[in-house]
Formats: structure tokens, C-alpha cells, sequence
């Protein structure tokens, strides 16, 4: 099925089915109403790349990433995907290595290799301005996701992450927890950085600095939660709190203490970050930050469409802000 046999059928002009795919104005009501009833009937999808050659411009939005978090990446996309619904454009998925030399080469020719309108960029790529400069200078328009305000706010999705870590410190404090253990993520990363500060200073607030070997650097994967809760949980005294700073590493603290007979929340209680599903199906369920990762895919492809409508860029709408979700993983300090 093509665009002729839509025209056909409906009995108008090419022009008008085109105008109608890409939603002009410029179409009476009564027409654009016919027009769509003949594609909704024969399931007639436009051609990304063919609609790309009539405008100059592909109708693809590009996702690029280099994260260990599985689930991050999978919610990203689906918050992309709500964002661009009905929108006619695609979503390319290009993971990349932030560390190899050719970093730049390769999303150069990603770029144009696909003849990108934009992309999404997530963290930590997010994170590197001259990869940035690098899209400017090519002409594809982009969103960062990050932990913080990185760029113009019609550029930028930032989490605000320290609000959502500070509550979580703010939480063990009132249930009378003193020995805090803090398992950070990889160094490099400026959500670790921006979570582990936003905890700090509200421990400091608090008159609790956090000691250097209860605090302890994880890779945002489950096994280096293992690694990292084997060591916290042979400390004497061992904390009567970890704070994980995402909920695989989260899980990792679960394992190790299941394995040394170490109750939750009774004899130590956790706190992770993201509030993927796992933290809902863990027993007893995962006190977590919130961490609205699919909101953000979706305005970060809201802020993309409207620069490829008019050409011109809007701010989000509204600040996004992580925050704590009490469940069964935490109690009062003992011991």
C-alpha cells in the first residue's frame, strides 16, 4: 500500500495524503477526517526514510547510551516511544563506548549515516559538552538527560537527583540510624556524584559525617552490590543502614545480607535508587528514590518535536524531581 493507493481511495490528491501524514493545517476537517479513515482501514504505515527524501530531513530520533543499567535504558526507550507516538517519527538505538578513542568518529557517521533530525542523549554520554559541540556543529538537534542542569533548559532534562537522596538520608535519620553505609556509583558518573552529595550534606546537617570506610564505590550492576555489602556487613561495627545508590546494587546488599542471616528491616535497613520494578517484587519491597526515568524519556522527545515542527524550542513544562518511596525495607535503628 502506498501513498498513490490512499489517494486513490480516498479520492483526493497526493498533496492532500501528505499534508494530512503530517498533520498540515493546512486540510479541511471533513477531508483530513476521510483521508485518515482510508489509512486507519488499510493499516498504512508512512516510510520513515521515503518521508525523510520528500523533506529533506529523516523523521528519525536517535537514542544514544552508554550505561550498565539495563532497566534504565529499557524505560528510557518507552518513555521516548510515549513521547513520539503518532508523531511519525522512529527512534534508532546507537549504545556507544564513552571511553573509546573513536567515540566521536562513530557518532559522527551514526548521524549521519541515519540523517538524524535529533537525538536523546542519556548519562553519562550526556555528560560530555564536546560530543554536544560535536552534534551543533552537524546540525542535529538534542535533548540531555542528566542528574543536573547541564545546558539550556530547552536542551536539557536534569533529574534534580540530590532532592531525592537528601530525603532518603533525611529518612534514616528519624527512624534514629547513625551508622550509615553508602554505597556510591562508579566514579566518573555525575549522577554519583550528585547523589552521594545530596545524602552527605544532609547527614552533615545532621551533624553525621559519613566515616571514609563506610563508604564504599559500586558499578551500578548487582555484582559489585554483592562486592560492596560483603565488605560493609564485615565492618565492626557494621551499619544499621546502607543507602544503594541505584536498586541493583540494592539488590546485591539483599543477597549478602540473606546469605549471613541478617534481617531487613529489623537488624539493617536499605534504601536504593530508580524505583525500578524489582524494587516492588523484593521481600520485604525496596524502600527506593523514585526516579521518574520514563517521564523524562517522554519530554525529552516532546522538546525534540517541537524544534522539528516549527523550528523553534520550548523549556519543560515542569521541574522533575525524584522522591522517596517508603515500603518495607527500612525500620528503627537497633543496636
Amino acid at each position: 500500500m502506498t501513498i498513490n493507493d490512499i489517494a486513490r481511495i480516498a479520492k483526493v490528491s497526493k498533496k492532500t495524503v501528505s499534508r494530512v501524514i503530517n498533520q498540515s493545517p493546512l486540510v479541511r476537517p471533513e477531508t483530513r477526517d476521510r483521508v485518515n479513515a482510508v489509512i486507519n482501514e488499510l493499516g498504512f504505515t508512512p516510510d520513515p526514510q521515503a518521508r525523510g527524501l520528500a523533506f529533506r530531513r529523516s523523521f528519525l530520533i536517535g537514542l544514544i547510551y552508554d550505561n550498565p543499567n539495563a532497566q534504565f535504558i529499557v524505560n528510557s526507550q518507552y518513555g521516548i516511544l510515549d513521547g513520539l507516538r503518532g508523531s511519525g517519527f522512529e527512534l534508532v538505538v546507537y549504545p556507544c563506548d564513552r571511553g573509546s578513542p573513536s567515540l566521536f568518529a562513530d557518532v559522527r557517521a551514526f548521524v549521519e549515516r541515519q540523517r538524524l533530525f535529533g537525538v536523546v542523549l542519556l548519562p553519562p554520554v550526556s555528560e560530555n559538552d564536546a560530543l554536544v559541540e560535536l552534534l551543533k556543529d552537524l546540525g542535529c538537534a538534542y535533548v540531555r538527560v542528566a542528574s543536573a542542569a547541564l545546558d539550556e533548559p530547552e536542551h536539557m532534562i536534569a533529574s534534580n537527583d540530590q532532592i531525592g537522596t537528601g530525603e532518603a538520608a533525611q529518612h534514616l535519620i528519624s527512624l534514629g540510624h547513625r551508622r550509615i553505609g553508602v554505597i556510591t556509583g562508579p566514579n566518573g558518573y555525575r549522577s554519583a556524584a550528585e547523589r552521594w552529595s545530596g545524602f552527605r550534606d544532609v547527614l552533615r546537617k545532621a551533624g553525621l559525617e559519613p566515616p571514609s570506610d563506610y563508604v564504599v564505590e559500586g558499578g551500578y550492576n548487582f555484582e559489585s552490590g554483592v562486592a560492596c555489602a560483603e565488605y560493609l556487613l564485615g565492618l565492626e561495627p557494621r551499619p544499621t543502614a546502607i543507602f544503594a545508590s541505584n536498586d541493583e546494587m540494592a539488590a546485591g546488599v539483599y543477597h549478602v545480607a540473606n546469605q549471613r542471616g541478617i534481617r531487613i528491616p529489623d537488624e539493617l535497613s536499605v534504601i536504593g535508587f530508580d524505583d525500578t520494578p524489582l524494587a516492588a517484587r523484593m521481600w520485604p519491597p525496596l524502600t527506593t528514590v523514585r526516579w521518574p526515568i520514563r517521564d523524562m524519556g517522554r519530554t525529552a522527545a516532546q522538546l525534540l518535536l517541537a524544534q522539528a515542527r516549527d523550528g523553534t524550542v520550548q523549556r519543560p513544562a515542569k521541574p522533575i524531581e525524584p522522591r522517596l518511596v517508603i515500603r518495607g525495607s527500612t525500620g528503627p535503628a537497633r543496636g
